[in-house]
């Protein structure tokens, strides 16, 4: 099977938004990964959802004219991982993560992107038992579910660093507690955790969108050189599983985990000619 490909548009966040998507035009992949990052990407979301049908207007008519399709819309609320978890222990920061979930998914069908995704949530253990933040976590992703299948859209959670679901076992759980979830995967955030490829291999069956760059452990983020991933092994364990989604080539450029150390273009350039050689 031949998997189309993907490149994230906050992988050049020092180039204006256009010149980003320009770029990943010039790459040649079929699709991009549209970063909705408050605070920390081109597209904020809080700019963005002021004139909701004319920004995703615009971003529809560019994409058209570089041939590039939707991928995936990433909705991070805050520049951390705690300030609007889905699973918040204030209500009101709740009900905010629930409102822009849903104009994601309008933003989303107005750009032509049938995948969303979102963080999966945080313990909070300083207010609440874990018990307690995990269910928070379990009624949330099922409403995003029931919203995202009203609109036809598919919702993938991230299991990440830190997060809920830190583990293959615990994220295998997660997707079994809530019915329609699916995984937008990425094996770094276990490998950097010095979890092996066939622990994580498990999720690929609920996997709806796919990241890839090169990690190792200790270490998020790395070069192709300097990666652990056996990415040629993941390709057939998607395969096996009927994964029909994007590679989406995803490096960062962000003072965190390592994640600006390095050369982005040239790293990626390297995984789009490795995954188009498989």
């Amino acid at each position: 099977m031949k998997f189309k490909l993907a490149c994230a548009d906050f992988t050049f966040p020092l180039l204006p938004h256009g010149r980003a998507l320009e770029l990943i035009s010039f790459l040649d992949v079929e699709g991009v990964d549209i970063g909705l990052f408050e605070g920390r990407s081109h597209l904020w979301p809080s700019k963005e959802f002021e004139d909701l049908e004319g920004a995703a207007s615009r971003l529809k008519k560019q994409l058209d004219g570089l041939g590039l399709e939707a991928a995936d819309v990433f909705l991070q609320i805050a520049p951390d991982h705690e300030s609007f978890a889905i699973n918040h222990p204030d209500e009101t920061r709740r009900e905010h993560a629930r409102d822009w979930f849903l104009e994601t998914l309008k933003y989303a069908s107005v750009i032509g992107a049938r995948h969303i995704s979102a963080l999966p949530g945080v313990p909070f253990e300083e207010e609440e038992p874990f018990d307690v933040s995990r269910a928070k976590c379990i009624d949330e992703l099922r409403w995003r579910v029931d919203q995202a299948d009203k609109q036809g859209i598919v919702f993938g959670t991230e299991a990440h660093v830190g997060s809920i679901a830190p583990t293959p076992e615990e994220a295998g759980e997660l997707i079994s507690d809530v019915p329609g979830l699916t995984l937008t995967l990425d094996y770094c955030h276990f490998t950097r955790d010095g979890i092996p490829d066939d622990r994580i291999e498990p999720l690929a069956k609920s996997a709806s969108h796919f990241h890839t760059r090169g990690a190792g452990k200790g270490r998020l983020q790395t070069s192709f050189k300097d990666n652990e991933i056996d990415y040629e092994r993941v390709v057939e364990v998607l395969e096996e599983a009927g994964y029909s989604g994007y590679l989406g080539l995803e490096y960062v450029w962000i003072d965190w985990e390592h994640c600006n150390e390095c050369d982005n273009l040239s790293e990626t350039i390297l995984y789009r000619d490795f995954f188009r050689r498989l």
